[in-house]
């Protein structure tokens, strides 16, 4: 016996086998047991959810010969042949192959015709939309006043061509898109009946990539068992579809939660040698993310999925402020987007996470302080105590302790009571409107990078370089507009424009870089000058190191 592919020996043949679709089973079960029948029913939706399916069982349920019942028998001549494909009352009708109005005209003829075998002729038009304008002329008036005997049902994935004549005249359904958690239980059922061995995270990669097609998964299910010799492992699977593990994803995440570039890179790199599908392995990071905001968000929200990696999940939740999960799930979909404007999408890759590196938000506190070298003897007396150096470890503590993070460090003007100066021409002091507005995080990163240009009436008109302007997007600046507003005492809008390098050099996030540039020049330069830095290297043949010094805030005396 020749083998039978999943999607077909495993299709159902009753309502109560169907995967989803609950809505069209109990009002298509109510109409078959009241005897309540239109004539033309419209069964609209993506690939691989049921349409023809469903039409066949009820075509099977119209005429069983036990009886007209929302339950057909399955076993009685008729609704073998419906099974096969070989009821002489039931016509199917590729609409695809057959679009011309002669093909209509001879289903009109024939429908005049009583059935042979059953109570009804049934017409099941698949993808029904590619019927040409005369065809569908021709069949508008058999389809509203079809003789009794007759049932039409229409399939189509783009109910959007049909006329709206031919939609008038039918009940629709629209099938719903199956969620992973369907697709990956029926495959389940369908493994343990056929006794194949299988990884749960297995499953769960090709319920994925099944995108809501239940015919589709059943095929990647079949492609997957021939690929792993007739079991289902999850690295067999992620090297046939070309995705990543989910705890890559995850390490991924975790180097940009830690600022770590060189880890980000060597994780990228480990990605790339996979050869995967790039922008599926965004579509994974934004998926992760996705969870981790419900985790942050929602109390006590428990992902759907259990495994290995809710704790890791859990743990990320708590290292990553909610603000940045929507900045860097904003900058994951649109790279995914921008996939094939990238001069490859390995490129186009690296350069969405790295844009992700770059655009995260700093704890707010200078990012270094002057460190004096270590040296057996005691420090100097004027040397004060809040010196002593604030570790990497602890500062990132001291960051994810209290998200959301602060904006990058600048020279922060005092902020009064009052509302924020304003210049000759009625400007108000742009960075010490960006403090009084408490813009923190992503709207602190935008605002820190534009340059406030003009006011046209009830406008702020702010510059931005082009690489930023990725940030100036809703909801974010409807939000800055009214922190904005709510520190001016008045409505206001936000208008961004691209801004020339010469705007570029005078954004707060500029001064503060320059700022930050000259304290640490000052720093190794006091450094290099320091007696006993000098006496060290005389005596040792010590050397600083550059990357070691650290400019100390006086004020704060914090890293």
């Amino acid at each position: 016996m020749s083998y039978q592919v999943l999607a077909r020996k495993w299709r159902p043949r009753k309502f109560a086998e169907l995967v989803g679709q609950e809505h069209v089973v109990r009002a298509l079960t109510n109409a078959l047991d009241t005897g309540r029948m239109h004539h033309a029913y419209l069964f609209t939706g993506t690939r691989g959810v049921g349409k023809t399916t469903i039409a066949r069982i009820f075509a099977k349920s119209l005429n069983c010969e036990r009886g007209q019942s929302a339950d057909p028998c399955g076993e009685c001549p008729v609704c073998t042949a419906v099974d096969e494909g070989r009821f002489v009352d039931l016509l199917e009708i590729d609409a695809a192959s057959n679009t011309g109005v002669d093909d209509v005209r001879e289903v009109i003829e024939n429908a005049q015709y009583a059935p042979s075998r059953g109570r009804f002729k049934v017409y099941l038009v698949d993808e029904v939309h590619m019927l040409s304008k005369n065809a569908f002329n021709a069949l508008l008036k058999t389809l509203e006043e079809p003789p009794p005997h007759v049932k039409f049902l229409l399939a189509t994935t783009d109910p959007q061509k049909l006329p709206v004549t031919v939609l008038s005249r039918c009940l629709k359904f629209n099938l719903k898109r199956l969620l992973p958690e369907q697709i990956s239980g029926q495959m389940r059922h369908i493994l343990a009946a056929e006794n194949i061995a299988y990884e749960d995270s297995a499953i769960g990669e090709l319920a994925r990539a099944a995108d809501g097609s239940l015919r589709d998964g059943l095929s990647l299910l079949d492609q997957a068992i021939a690929y792993g010799g007739g079991a289902l492992h999850a690295d067999d699977v992620r090297n046939m579809l070309g995705s990543v593990a989910r705890g890559q994803v995850i390490g991924v995440l975790d180097a940009l939660a830690a600022g770590d570039g060189e880890r980000l890179l060597a994780e990228c790199m480990q990605i790339a040698s996979y050869s995967p599908d790039f922008g599926g392995v965004l579509d994974d990071i934004a998926s992760v993310l996705h969870r981790l905001q419900l985790i942050q968000l929602i109390p006590g929200y428990r992902p759907e999925e259990d495994g290995a990696d809710d704790s890791a999940l859990a743990a990320l939740a708590q290292r990553i402020a909610p603000e940045d999960v929507q900045l860097y799930y904003q900058i994951a979909t649109a790279g995914r987007r921008d996939l094939a404007l990238a001069p490859d999408a390995r490129t186009g890759f690296e350069m969405a996470l790295l844009r992700m590196l770059a655009f995260r938000p700093g704890d707010g506190a200078p990012a270094v302080h002057a460190e004096r070298p270590a040296a057996a003897s005691p420090a100097p007396a004027a040397r004060p105590a809040a010196a002593t150096p604030a570790r990497p470890a602890a500062a990132a503590e001291r960051r994810h302790e209290s998200p959301p993070p602060r904006a990058p460090a600048t020279p922060a003007p005092a902020v009064a009571a009052a509302p924020p100066t304003r210049d000759a021409n009625g400007l108000p002091d742009w960075e010490a409107l960006i403090e009084r507005a408490g813009l923190r995080g992503p709207f602190g990163l935008l605002a820190q990078n534009a340059v406030l240009r003009e006011r046209d009436g009830q406008t702020l008109v702010l510059a931005l370089q082009p690489a930023h302007m990725s940030l100036a997007v809703e909801p974010m600046v409807s939000q800055m507009e009214e922190r904005i507003g709510q520190a001016l005492g008045e409505r206001i809008r936000l208008r961004f424009v691209n801004s020339n390098l010469a705007a570029a050099a005078q954004t707060p996030a500029a001064r503060a870089a320059q700022a930050r540039d000259a304290a640490q020049a000052a720093a190794e330069q006091a450094i290099e000058g320091d007696p006993l830095v000098q006496s060290l290297k005389r005596e040792f043949g010590a050397r600083v190191v550059p990357q070691s010094v650290k400019p100390f805030d006086n004020e704060s005396g914090a890293v």
